[in-house]
């Protein structure tokens, strides 16, 4: 670990100056139209500058997606989501947070559409990231489960699997409509719709045509 000293300190303080501009252009550019050159004007430094800081604009890239998690449990006790019930409160919370980080939510909604593509350099973060929420949710909702007697866990992985899609997906509606969507409060809805939906199973759709 490198030694607290002005020197170290005043690094630090540049590379999260060099990340928050790399969200901002590539939040608004992608990664591939957005340049080292554009991040660097931003913070009033030479490419050469942003690279020393980063190596490469990948791995700029990858330390963008890593600073979004972190500002995730920035607040949290032990720096990690917790489990269990308290599971489905914090992605609540998060959602009304991410209302007032835009230029965040836009680098990510951005970059995971497009590590689907081949050779993109957050294609294994993403594929990391939903395997491990997807676990951890499903984690959290056995707890849950188990809590209030329900036995008929057959809808768990799917309900784990909806509730990242429809947060992420409510991010990009909110994204292009910020004025029809309230992303706190439509997370919380939909959050909430999915666990209840798992407690107390209503009727399949087939008896309502």
């Amino acid at each position: 670990m490198a030694k607290d000293t002005p020197r170290t300190r005043a690094a630090q303080h540049k590379r999260i100056e060099i990340l928050k501009a790399a969200v901002e252009i590539f939040g608004s550019k992608g990664s591939t139209n957005g340049t080292l050159a554009d991040v660097a004007e931003q913070v009033g430094m030479t490419h050469a500058g942003v690279l020393h800081h980063f190596g490469s604009k990948q791995k700029l890239l990858l330390e963008v997606l890593a600073y979004r998690d972190q500002a995730d449990v920035a607040e949290l006790a032990e720096k990690h989501i917790p489990g269990g019930p308290e599971l489905f409160l914090h992605l609540v919370r998060t959602a009304y947070a991410n209302a007032h980080r835009p230029g965040i939510v836009q680098a990510y909604t951005v970059l995971s559409s497009e590590s689907v593509t081949d050779g993109h350099p957050g294609r294994e973060y993403f594929e990391e990231r939903y395997t491990t929420l997807r676990r951890e949710v499903s984690e959290a909702f056995a707890v849950l489960c188990e809590a209030e007697g329900v036995t008929d866990t057959a809808s768990i992985a799917a309900a784990s699997a909806s509730i990242l899609a429809v947060m992420d997906g409510l991010q990009l509606q909110w994204l292009l409509h910020p004025e029809v969507i309230d992303l706190g409060e439509t997370s919380e809805f939909a959050i909430r719709a999915i666990v209840n939906s798992v407690l107390h199973p209503g009727p399949a759709l087939e008896s309502y045509a």
